[in-house]
């Protein structure tokens, strides 16, 4: 088997200076003529956290792998046609080591991170956004690089009533270090660049390294910004299409609908290269940006739409799109603003995800509790009405509320988090999609709202901000629980991924039901003229 690469004529060396530039990309050029760009996939983020975690790196048969790291001051290369495991060891620190950050906010999504680091820059204080498990906002450590420094930081902020932020400070007896062996002798670099001859690299992981995949291009181990190391895997966008397509819309949905799910995919990753720049990758491999699992599990279905579609994304006025999509908005699509913080996209906006209109969003508003309900309770006509995830209806008792709203509230240091039990809920804010701005709780010792997108994290019932809550007794006196009574699965802007198979299985082409889900945008070839 050999990697797929992709050549886009025309794709400017300006295009790509900006992009390293900006310190977000390993884009590169393959010749004068040919330009390729070339992509740094997070594909084990945060290696090292569990002492017992094994990777193992194989070549495939008739290959050699090759290992480059440096070792003193001289940079070494190894061969080996053997598996390389790579373990954890943790190595003893000669004298404490203090490790410590001040958290400005903790997210549930990149979105909501990125606009809040706006905020703080706004606010003259520089930051970057990590990731150490979920979303945060960091005072930009190389700024803030002394005990005292980030000892004024917070106290400024709290006396400015920022009682959110916080310094995570870790006291160190121990550090992990990859260690590996070849031909008996065993080293420890912190950088390892490993290729081979095929560009193809077996990847398994776990404890007992059951998880199996191949990857094309290669693979550099390096540090992150959390003690820990992150695998990345650096390989060419239509390579890297491979094995994403197939994982987020499956393979056996209509050639139309997968070959929209490749140009929004494409034009995904291009548009979000600058995720993982605290840490030196571009994307991750999970929900947080598109599923990645490299050449396990494609297809031929989709390698045809990824071929088909070769060098297309979506633009608006010559911008890349910010191409979000979900897995079912259940019956209407958002603004950007409905989910997360930050300006509207023109082209993301409230669609219904019907072929045919039978509600007009502009005279029967979702934002009215009443309209919701009626649009919420109906199920035929939608593109997804046979979806499993289209409409739920969830009962959540007061106890599990009680736990999972304390340790959401926790996690983001809030003040809230110190109650006994939630007294009440209600809806106060609908968006003109249905999708809930505002949700008040009221518990035994304050009251507060939960908005946006961290309503989904403060609870498990909802699949999406789409519902709207009913109080449960249960035949007793006193508040038993509630049901989260709801529709759709995931954020619910831009493309439905079982809206598109609909309207591919009507007769719609890949144009029509990218310009349903993206009004006023069109399908563009990379070139000199699109802005990143």
């Amino acid at each position: 088997m050999t990697t797929m690469k992709s050549t886009f004529w025309g794709f400017s060396y300006t295009a790509l200076t900006t992009f390293c530039l900006l310190g977000l990309t390993g884009a590169s050029a393959v010749d004068g003529k040919n330009q390729d760009v070339e992509l740094r996939i997070g594909i084990v983020q945060r290696f090292g956290e569990n002492p017992q975690g094994q990777l193992q790196l194989e070549p495939t048969p008739g290959d050699r792998l090759q290992l480059k790291f440096t070792a003193g001051d001289e940079e070494t290369t190894l061969v080996t046609q053997n598996p390389v495991k790579l373990e954890t060891v943790m190595e003893p620190l000669a004298k404490l080591e203090v490790k410590e950050v001040v958290v400005l906010g903790t997210y549930r999504t990149f979105e909501t991170a990125e606009d809040s680091a706006k905020n703080w820059r706004s606010q003259g204080i520089e930051v970057e956004i990590a990731q150490p498990e979920r979303w945060q906002v960091w005072a930009k450590r190389d700024v803030y690089s002394t005990a005292l420094l980030r000892r004024l930081l917070l106290h400024n902020l709290q006396g400015a009533g920022k009682e959110m932020a916080y310094l995570d400070t870790k006291i160190l007896q121990q550090v992990p270090r990859v260690s590996w062996e070849v031909d008996g002798k065993r080293y420890t670099p912190n950088h390892l660049k490993i290729s081979t001859n095929k560009n193809l690299i077996r990847v398994k992981k776990g404890e007992k390294l059951q998880k199996n995949r191949l990857y094309p291009g290669w693979i550099t181990l390096q540090p992150n910004a959390y003690g820990t190391y992150t695998l990345v895997n650096e390989v060419p966008l239509e390579s890297y299409l491979r094995g994403v397509v197939p994982h987020e819309i499956g393979t056996n949905a209509p050639t139309a609908a997968v070959e929209a799910q490749a140009i929004i995919a494409r034009t995904y990753a291009l548009r979000n290269l600058r995720r993982f720049a605290t840490d030196n990758y571009q994307l991750c491999a999970d929900t947080h940006c598109q599923v990645y699992n490299g050449l396990s599990g494609t297809s031929p279905s989709t390698d045809k739409a990824i071929a088909a579609t070769k060098g297309m994304v979506l633009t608006y006025n010559n911008h890349l799109v910010d191409a979000l999509y979900s897995s079912t908005t259940g019956g209407v699509t958002a603004y950007f603003s409905d989910v997360w913080n930050g300006e509207d996209r023109p082209y993301l906006r409230p669609v219904l995800d019907a072929a045919t209109k039978f509600w007009n969003l502009s005279e029967k508003s979702l934002a009215d509790e009443t309209n919701f309900r009626k649009f919420i309770n109906r199920r035929e006509g939608f593109n997804e009405s046979t979806w499993n995830t289209f409409r739920w209806n969830r009962e959540t008792s007061i106890d599990d509320i009680n736990q999972l709203l304390k340790k959401f509230l926790e996690i983001k240091n809030s003040p809230y988090a110190k109650f006994d039990t939630v007294e009440a809920m209600s809806v106060v804010k609908r968006s003109k999609s249905g999708r809930i701005l505002e949700l008040a709780v009221k518990t035994d010792t304050a009251t507060f709202t939960l908005e946006k997108d961290e309503i989904r994290s403060a609870f498990t019932a909802p699949k999406s901000t789409l519902f709207y809550i009913e109080p449960l007794n249960k035949g007793t006196p006193n508040l038993w629980g509630y049901a989260f009574i709801g529709g759709g699965f995931g954020h619910g802007v831009g493309l439905s991924q079982t809206g598109a198979q609909n309207l591919a299985k009507l007769g719609w082409p890949n144009s029509e039901i990218l310009e349903f889900y993206y009004p006023d945008t069109k399908i563009t070839s990379l070139s000199k003229d699109i802005k990143f």
